[in-house]
């Protein structure tokens, strides 16, 4: 039996647990459905695999996982299981209970064939003084699952953010993470919801030459209510950027930040695109990551954390998950 002391000690420990951001996220009344990293847990309470590597040499595979619940990647495990060849990350675990697993995407309509690996040791940073290895994506490489449980679908309400490397990116479609098409076909306006970060001049554009934080929608890179320029969007200056799109009936947010310091600047919160086919949406609730929602691959981009919500999270809930970045202290 524990002295009272020591219990007394323990429910202290306990109490100054940090919150994770899935964590945040629940406490705001909008649970995370998806939750996704090679960098850290994002709930306080999670001890499992983050991802999983697949050694060339002979094809075997391990899983990464946090050094301890609530902690970091334990990079040092892929290190060792990869010194002296190249591993791929063949699976980018969901740390929900959904099991929203990221894995190799199959062909689609706008490039047949099954996407490449990302490298596992390409984009080393640091958290807290701790290394660890995000997602590099070149053109060609992409992550998916179409067969998803718990996001959103039609004009349910969602929420998304990502953790990006703002000095990767180019003009390809489409470098995006969050809700698309779950036949890999381009199905039609408002069949998608999804962070898209790039400088792609196609659709919509801010100011400056980019990049800039977008909502993919199908068919149209959009930053308000109007297609083409939105001078209000900023271009992107940040190592590290926290993306923020969110949707509900008839009214959609982008939001981007400093993922080192700092907090969110909201760039446009208001009524869906004036354009035939996005209000109501028809998201089908398959996620994506580095691709559009037709397996266009020809963006770029590197991913460290992101997550996907059930509900219109708060701004003062995002408040509350960008202060959680911060603290993870990510750092080149």
């Amino acid at each position: 039996m524990l002295s009272r002391s020591t219990a007394l000690a323990l429910a202290g420990l306990a109490a100054t647990v940090i919150a994770a951001s899935c964590d945040i996220y629940a406490s705001g009344g909008t649970p995370c459905v998806a939750a996704h990293s090679t960098t850290r847990a994002l709930f306080s309470s999670f001890n499992g695999p983050l991802y999983q590597v697949t050694r060339s040499s002979d094809n075997s595979v391990m899983d990464i996982r946090t050094l301890s619940a609530g902690g970091v990647a334990n990079a040092a495990s892929q290190d060792s299981f990869c010194s002296g060849t190249t591993c791929t990350i063949s699976i980018i675990y969901d740390q929900t209970s959904r099991a929203n697993h990221l894995t190799r995407a199959p062909g689609g309509g706008a490039a047949s064939g099954a996407d490449n690996l990302a490298v596992a040791n390409a984009a080393p940073v640091h958290l807290n003084g701790q290394k660890v290895y995000g997602v590099f994506i070149p053109p060609g490489t992409g992550y998916r699952n179409d067969v998803a449980t718990g996001t959103a679908t039609g004009d349910e309400a969602q929420g998304m953010y990502a953790v990006l490397d703002g000095t990767h990116f180019n003009g390809g479609c489409c470098f995006d993470y969050g809700n698309a098409e779950t036949s890999n076909d381009d199905t039609g306006n408002g069949h998608m919801e999804a962070i898209y970060f790039g400088n792609s001049r196609t659709w919509g554009t801010g100011a400056g030459n980019g990049p800039w934080v977008m909502a993919d929608l199908e068919n149209g890179l959009f930053a308000g209510s109007t297609a083409g320029n939105n001078p209000a969007l900023p271009t992107i200056t940040d190592r590290f950027v926290t993306a923020v799109v969110k949707g509900q009936p008839n009214n959609f947010a982008l939001k981007g930040g400093n993922a080192a310091s700092g907090g969110l600047t909201t760039f446009y919160n208001g009524p869906r695109p004036n354009v035939s086919g996005y209000n109501p949406m028809k998201k089908e609730g398959a996620i994506i990551l580095g691709i559009g929602g037709d397996n266009s691959r020809g963006a770029q981009g590197t991913f460290y954390e992101g997550v996907m919500t059930s509900g219109f999270p708060s701004d003062a809930t995002e408040s509350q998950v960008q202060a959680n970045i911060v603290a993870a202290k990510y750092t080149t």
